[in-house]
């Protein structure tokens, strides 16, 4: 096993790693910004290493700044967590190229997976169902119209590069297109530093269904179930459950495969995430991208598995062999995910603050993942994100059940939270019935 470990990133995920670095007996490293320094993941590493100002470009996306701390340190290897550097192939290969163990796929996988039409060809070469789309960059507006006209309205238009759904519009008709065009060209290019856009057709009533994936060190590739990401606003996930309702055992087991396949294809290893569109009228699902780190909703995989996926990738990553048996996952009971974020519930506009009050809601089957405690600064440098409320009960209604009980017993003061949103979440028929899609927060917040 590792026996020291730099967590590259902030917050709640810094702190998630570094907490199972700690049972297992790994040195954890943390970096920080300036903006960071009183954050509990801080206080908690074995060491910490300021690595600069607030700005990320200045600090968490600062590849040489990281390294230099990894020196430093002693540290001999690096977790990214997600966000930031985490899907970064060329810091994956500065890591690699220090001596120092990356805790993350290959740097090859990453870069196939992060380009959205590459990803898509190589999906389709492999077998795995993808959507009528673009199977080569789209540059002009011209070259849009006549893509979206030969694969038929509607369509969605993406930025080819990055995700977190910036970019990405869905249009009914051409009088449309032009401008979405235009929009996800300059989004594309501001964010991610490139232009390129992807058309594919838009399924109307879709679910978000993820499947999680370990790639072995044995070169093994196994599933552990799948995650419905539907709830979203402006295509970021705002809840998450497993297993998804909208899915029967047929289904998943066509999605299980698939996912493995795509693993396959591209020599994965460690944990990632292969994210697909169920179309709700018909049943069938598409391939939509790869995540080649750990999702932020990994939680209610490990409370249905039992399985703490940081220890798998740790393992992984050290040449070791997973900590159960591959082929006797036997997942259990039902858990979801809302994401606490400093936020207006009704807008979702950011809600910067100190916070002056933090009471955990605990309990069977509650779970709170937390960046923050009473006295922090939230900045508007970062993601809002405070903390992930996870729920497990035997069954669907246990679990929200549960997360009826716990949503207002999170007592959060002094800003701004998106608790009321999950409270009204959690009390719509739709939500409840399981029988919802991508567009239900539209219809809850119209």
């Amino acid at each position: 096993m590792l026996n020291s470990v730099l967590v590259a990133n902030r917050g709640e995920i810094a702190r998630r790693v570094l907490a199972t670095a700690r049972r297992l007996g790994i040195r954890g490293v943390a970096v920080y910004s300036e903006a960071d320094a009183d954050l509990p993941f801080v206080a908690e590493a074995d060491e910490a290493v300021p690595i600069g100002p607030p700005p990320p470009g200045q600090s968490y996306l600062d590849s040489a700044a990281v390294l230099a701390a990894a020196r430093q340190t002693g540290a001999a290897a690096i977790h990214p967590g997600y966000g930031f550097l985490a899907e970064n192939p060329a810091f994956a290969r500065e890591v690699l190229a220090e001596g120092l163990i990356w805790v993350g796929p290959p740097p090859e996988a990453i870069e196939q997976m992060g380009d959205k039409i590459n990803a898509r060809n190589l999906m389709a070469a492999a077998g795995v169902p993808v959507s009528a789309g673009s199977a080569e960059p789209v540059t002009s507006a011209a070259a849009a119209t006549a893509e979206a006209a030969r694969i038929g309205y509607p369509v969605m238009v993406k930025a080819a590069a990055g995700g977190g759904g910036i970019g990405m519009s869905a249009v009914a008709d051409p009088a449309g297109l032009a401008a979405a065009f235009e929009t996800a060209r300059t989004r594309g290019m501001r964010f991610f530093g490139d232009p390129a856009i992807l058309l594919e057709r838009y399924i109307e009533r879709a679910r978000h269904v993820e499947v999680q994936i370990l790639g072995l060190a044995d070169g093994r590739v196994i599933a552990l179930g799948e995650r419905d990401c539907s709830v979203q606003r402006r295509h970021q996930k705002v809840a998450e459950e497993t297993p998804s309702p909208g899915v029967g055992d047929e289904l998943r087991a066509r999605m299980l495969a698939a996912a493995v396949q795509a693993g396959h294809a591209v020599g994965y290893r460690g944990a990632g995430t292969v994210e697909c569109l169920v179309d709700a009228v018909t049943g069938d699902f598409v391939f939509l991208e790869m995540n080649t780190r750990l999702q932020v909703e990994h939680p209610v995989t490990e409370l249905v598995t039992g399985i703490d996926l940081v220890e798998q990738q740790f393992r992984i990553a050290a040449g070791e062999d997973v900590s159960f048996a591959p082929d006797q996952v036997r997942p259990r009971g039902h858990a979801l995910e809302l994401r606490i974020y400093a936020e207006d519930p009704v807008r979702f506009l950011p809600s910067p603050g100190t916070i002056t009050r933090w009471e955990e809601p605990a309990g069977a089957g509650v779970r709170v993942d937390a960046g923050y405690t009473a006295g922090n600064k939230v900045t508007p440098f970062y993601d809002p994100l405070l903390a992930k409320l996870c729920l497990h009960g035997q069954d669907r209604d246990e679990a929200l059940a549960r997360a009826r009980e716990a949503v207002p017993a999170f007592g959060i003061a002094g800003l701004r939270t998106n608790l009321p949103f999950h409270a009204d979440l959690l009390a719509s028929e739709e939500f409840r019935s399981g029988d919802y899609d991508t567009s239900i927060v539209t219809r809850l917040r119209p």
